[in-house]
């Protein structure tokens, strides 16, 4: 497989959805999709559609999956996000990503997250490295991604709350209370794929959330690993992908790891 050129076609499809985004009008409210918290809107249906149009024009012989639409959920398949943070576009909020990955069974090798309200873009491939594009400065210019070296004590992680999982509520307040303890602070911005793009890049030192999907942390996952960091599910295990995740620099996964499974 050509993951250069793929690297490629995700960054395309990443500028396809983004200009979906920025070009429509944020409602007063999306469709709710079953759960409380969980929205659809127009625009991420518009979003994912241009994406896999892109997509099968670009790569024709990979199958889809996207949040909206569904698709291909096993072998080699694109994993889509079109509006990670379809609330945070409802209210105005522009903390707001657009997600497309390459993955081959369980494992992204392909992954690109754009910011289309800061301007900035992400992407890395397996064994390739992770680059930032920063635009949000006014002046484009792409720097490898590194995970920080900040001390534990002087860490400030990521998180969201697991609203889609209710039951899942208790065991996620615990570590919560135990991150605050142990980092300098915790953040929560809401969109998944731009907590784990600001981990490689250095912003944040680290990321912890519970409920997930395959969508929301494929692409920020390998840019994590491509970037010097460590990302696994709660148990210290792979099975990540599937939407319970922990990450960060090394030394900030261990700390997370040792709070959420005590001795």
């Amino acid at each position: 497989m050509d993951l250069a050129r793929m690297r490629e076609i995700a960054c395309g499809a990443v500028e396809v959805g983004c200009r979906e985004v920025l070009g429509g009008r944020a409602p007063d409210s999306g469709d709710p999709k079953g759960l409380p918290g969980d929205w659809v809107t127009s625009v991420d249906l518009a979003s994912e559609r241009a994406i896999k149009g892109f997509l099968a024009a670009e790569a024709p012989e990979v199958p889809f999956h996207g949040e909206e639409l569904g698709g291909a959920s096993s072998g080699l398949r694109w994993v889509v996000d079109p509006v990670d943070g379809t609330t945070n576009f409802v209210h105005g909020f522009w903390a707001v990503g657009v997600s497309v990955a390459l993955v081959d069974g369980s494992t992204p090798v392909v992954g690109a997250i754009g910011a289309p309200f800061l301007g900035d873009v992400w992407h890395a491939a397996a064994g390739a490295g992770a680059v930032w594009v920063r635009d949000g400065g006014g002046g484009e210019a792409a720097v490898p991604c590194r995970v920080s070296s900040r001390a534990v004590g002087e860490a400030v992680v990521g998180t969201g709350f697991p609203f889609r999982r209710k039951e899942r509520l208790g065991r996620y307040l615990e570590t919560m209370e135990a991150a605050l303890s142990r980092f300098e602070d915790l953040r929560r911005p809401g969109a998944a794929c731009l907590d784990l793009a600001w981990v490689a890049c250095g912003v944040f030192d680290g990321f912890f959330e519970l409920g997930l999907a395959p969508w929301d942390v494929a692409a920020g996952g390998l840019l994590i690993q491509e970037a010097g960091g460590a990302v696994s599910d709660w148990a210290g295990g792979e099975a990540w992908l599937e939407g319970d995740i922990m990450a960060g620099s090394p030394e900030v996964h261990d700390a997370l790891l040792a709070i959420a499974t005590p001795p």
